[in-house]
């Protein structure tokens, strides 16, 4: 039976034709694009600056995280992680070195562009609808949950995310708590991050060994600390054969000085509900929360 206390209930998915998906789809581009027209200063960009050399002018890391990029799928999904491979290397090259001066915004997709055939994007792995499906630039998910993973752990702002509405992957492995990513869909669900500080910071995105790294650097010493954790875990039954995984993030604000860390702060972060696309063996309540 669906927990009481969690104010949440699973609605079936509405099948939509696919005209109706293709126009709302098109409404909703556009309306990003005069977004971002009208908006334009605003918004980070990737600068000309070597990336030796901006490493040099940004020499604290504020945040930094890598995830592997290939699971252990059947072999009929093994095209489709290499596509993944690919469209990741070439949307890390559209965003790597991104510098975010005080009171920019960055943009995921601002900066990366329709990830089309014609630029060389690849078939990966997306849910279309809640079914995984080939779908050119799948994958592109890992780097936005990368991105936003680390910006949890800075002074940064995130001011638009949306969480996933499937849990995919059972835990095996995973470093970071359930809900912790930001799903993406070009170019209206965005991952949109404002630097209110009054230092600068720059992005560096790369592949290595078989891992999406990545680093948030600063060219000011960042005196504070993040940890964020998760609360309120828990697994409904919505009906036969239908999970729902429920959590909530927060995040503890720390103040460092002479190596000890004084509490400003331990605020909510974001809700997260997502339909389980496997089926749940661990009992409820055997997660441990930091």
């Amino acid at each position: 039976m669906p927990d009481p206390n969690i104010p949440f209930r699973f609605i079936p998915h509405k099948s939509r034709s696919k005209l109706r998906l293709l126009c709302g789809m098109l409404v909703f581009r556009l309306m990003r694009g005069a977004y971002w027209a009208l908006n334009r200063a605003r918004f980070a960009k990737q600068t000309k600056i070597p990336l030796e050399q901006l490493k040099r002018d940004f020499p604290y890391i504020a945040a930094s995280h890598s995830s592997p990029i290939f699971r252990n799928l059947s072999k009929e999904d093994t095209e489709l992680q290499n596509g993944k491979a690919v469209n990741l290397a070439l949307a890390a090259q559209r965003v790597n070195g991104t510098l975010v001066k005080s009171g920019e915004v960055f943009s995921f997709w601002r900066l990366i562009g329709n990830p089309t055939k014609r630029r060389g994007f690849k078939s990966g792995m997306m849910l279309v609808n809640g079914k995984p499906a080939a779908h050119i630039g799948g994958g592109l998910c890992a780097l936005s949950n990368l991105i936003y993973w680390m910006t949890l752990h800075t002074p940064l702002t995130v001011t638009e995310r949306f969480r996933h509405s499937y849990d995919v992957f059972p835990d095996s492995n995973r470093t970071v708590p359930f809900g912790s990513g930001a799903t993406c869909v070009y170019n209206y669900r965005d991952l949109m991050i404002q630097n209110n500080t009054a230092a600068d910071f720059a992005l560096f995105v790369w592949l290595e060994n078989g891992m999406l790294c990545g680093q948030w650097r600063s060219n000011a010493p960042i005196e504070d600390k993040y940890e964020v954790y998760q609360k309120s875990h828990a697994i409904t039954c919505e009906g036969a054969g239908i999970y729902v995984r429920h959590n909530t993030l927060y995040r503890k604000h720390f103040a460092v000085h002479s190596g000890a860390r004084t509490l400003i702060a331990d605020e909510k972060v974001t809700e997260n509900h997502a339909l389980m696309m496997y089926e749940p063996f661990l009992e409820r309540g055997t997660e441990k929360e930091p």
